[in-house]
């Protein structure tokens, strides 16, 4: 069990030791992703940005995940979808629910510049814990459709079917604890407190000063989510 996102980062940060110095980009998924971002980002030297993936909900369950979408609109639909929906018509509203808020904290997160270039960097995504694996897919195909020279999922804890989803979508896949049974991921972490659109930004913020130490936490708010498929398999496969 991690004690925070501070304590997962700081564990993926040492098993991706190998790529301090290469100047990675590291992108976090909003919102818990980030803050653990900003930490791998300054352990390994590299930069921080974000990639914008949103979790698509059943209008009915709004925890369950019926697929996701991400920036440019491609979208990724649960096995299930089909039978869950009453209609397509319910797919394409909130489809187009969830890319208007990607657009609007977008405009929130990097509202004086475009994000990061990728084509031809050592990239490396990152999230606090992945449950059903739709929102990641949908982030990284975003990132491999802009050409990364090598793209790097890094994630503390998965569940494994969705380990299983994400294999084929990058280089490497780097997960620290895969449960036999994932009932949730907050139950991995021992203080796991909402992260704000705030603290994101402060985040992101920070990343555009001078180096910190590595071992710095990221700053906390106050106390009160048409490219093909790739057809390439990982070359590397690391889950503790």
């Amino acid at each position: 069990m991690y004690q925070d996102r501070h304590d997962a980062a700081l564990q993926l940060a040492s098993r991706l030791g190998a790529y301090r110095g290469q100047h990675p980009l590291v992108l976090g998924i909003p919102r818990g992703g980030v803050p653990m971002a900003h930490c791998i980002a300054n352990a390994l030297e590299g930069e921080l940005d974000v990639v914008m993936a949103r979790k698509m909900a059943h209008p009915l369950l709004p925890e369950y995940a019926i697929g996701a979408v991400n920036e440019g609109g491609w979208t990724y639909y649960s096995p299930f979808a089909d039978t869950l929906i009453r209609s397509p018509l319910e797919l394409d509203v909130e489809k187009l629910r969830q890319l208007d808020l990607i657009r609007q904290r977008r405009a929130q997160y990097t509202p004086t510049r475009e994000p990061l270039e990728i084509r031809g960097r050592l990239v490396i995504v990152v999230d606090d814990g992945v449950a059903t694996g739709a929102t990641m897919v949908a982030a990284l195909q975003e990132v491999r459709s802009r050409l990364p020279r090598k793209l790097v999922c890094a994630v503390p804890v998965a569940s494994h079917e969705s380990l299983r989803q994400i294999r084929p979508w990058v280089d490497e896949l780097v997960c620290l604890q895969a449960p036999a049974q994932l009932e949730a991921i907050s139950l991995h972490y021992r203080q796991f407190a909402p992260v704000s659109d705030a603290e994101v930004v402060r985040c992101l913020q920070a990343s555009c000063r001078p180096a910190q130490k590595s071992q710095q936490k990221p700053p906390h708010a106050p106390q009160q989510e048409p490219p093909q498929e790739p057809q390439h398999e990982p070359q590397t496969t690391r889950v503790s």
